[in-house]
């Protein structure tokens, strides 16, 4: 049995071969049974313990097991919010085939899922890149969104603190890109071709009426339904809106917030990735159409995202 540390799942899964690995897990495959386990501490509530079991049948079984615990920087030292395991299983035998670092794969899956979200209904000549956070993610999702929209000549960064944002700025700026932190968000939001959010927002940071014709808005943080990135009228505009599953779509609050407010019907959610990746919906519809993704996530991607990393990295 193999097992990959955080390095070796950071250098194995680059960004153009996780999101052509979804993108065919998707296309040529079905939603695996799955079930998820969630266990709160009882002195601490938002310490949390997950695990996320998916079994394509006569395939693979993955179980992904997580904690989330986001009074870890704050610790001394310093830990990461998000530490687990994902464990890989042949789904004909049982037998243990691999296990890998659960942060980095999460990191991976969760941008390169986004990644795939914005090539398929991004425009293709987008030049603006807005991310709004600057926490672990946001570099990840930098780097699979530029794989796949190799156009992006410019991407802003926006964070509630902005010497944050300047330090990541600064940083990924070492490697050749024009990269900005910014103090305005509206001002950015209003530039953007396309704006992805990795935030824990409970409040709506974009607003719709500051977007421009044809930007594609990518909403990854919202993981309840009492937390929010985007107000009504980014969905209002758009008047459709793309999930990567629409298993626990309604849990978001960026999905459950519109449908209470008779924004959009269940019928506006419109296709998932399966629907989108057979060819099922064509997505984008012209140029100038408002598009918007809500990354639900979900085991599945943990199971397509650790078969690819020990099929190539073996």
């Amino acid at each position: 049995m193999r097992h990959f540390d955080a390095e070796q799942v950071h250098r194995v899964l680059d960004y153009p071969g996780l999101v052509e690995a979804l993108r065919t897990a998707h296309r040529s495959g079905a939603m695996p049974q799955m079930h998820v386990t969630v266990l709160s501490d009882s002195e601490k509530e938002e310490n949390k313990f997950v695990s996320l079991l998916s079994w394509a049948a006569g395939d693979v079984i993955a179980v992904k097991m997580v904690g989330v615990f986001p009074g870890n920087p704050g610790l001394s030292p310093p830990q990461a919010s998000v530490q687990g395991l994902v464990a890989l299983f042949n789904g004909k035998t049982g037998g243990a085939l691999a296990t890998c670092d659960g942060a980095a794969l999460t990191f991976r899956k969760t941008a390169a899922d986004s990644a795939l979200g914005v090539d398929l209904l991004a425009n293709p000549d987008a030049e603006v890149l807005l991310v709004v956070g600057a926490g672990g993610l946001a570099p990840h999702v930098i780097e699979a969104h530029t794989s796949v929209r190799p156009a992006i000549r410019k991407v802003l960064i926006w964070n509630r603190n902005f010497a944050k944002a300047e330090a990541l700025a600064s940083e990924l700026r070492k490697g050749g890109r024009e990269i900005s932190a910014v103090s305005v968000l509206d001002d950015a939001v209003a530039q953007a071709d396309i704006i992805s959010c990795v935030t824990m927002a409970t409040e709506p940071l974009i607003r719709g009426a500051l977007l421009r014709p044809g930007t594609h808005v990518d909403l990854i943080g919202a993981y309840t339904p009492e937390m929010r990135e985007a107000d009504n009228d980014v969905v209002r505009r758009a008047g459709r809106l793309f999930v990567d599953t629409r298993n626990n779509s309604e849990g978001s609050g960026d999905v459950a917030g519109p449908l209470a407010a008779g924004i959009i019907t269940r019928t506006d959610i419109v296709a998932d990735l399966f629907e989108l990746c057979s060819g099922l919906n064509t997505g984008r519809r012209s140029p100038e159409e408002i598009t918007v993704y809500k990354n639900v996530g979900g085991g599945h991607l943990d199971m397509f995202a650790a078969k690819h990393l020990l099929a190539i990295g073996t």
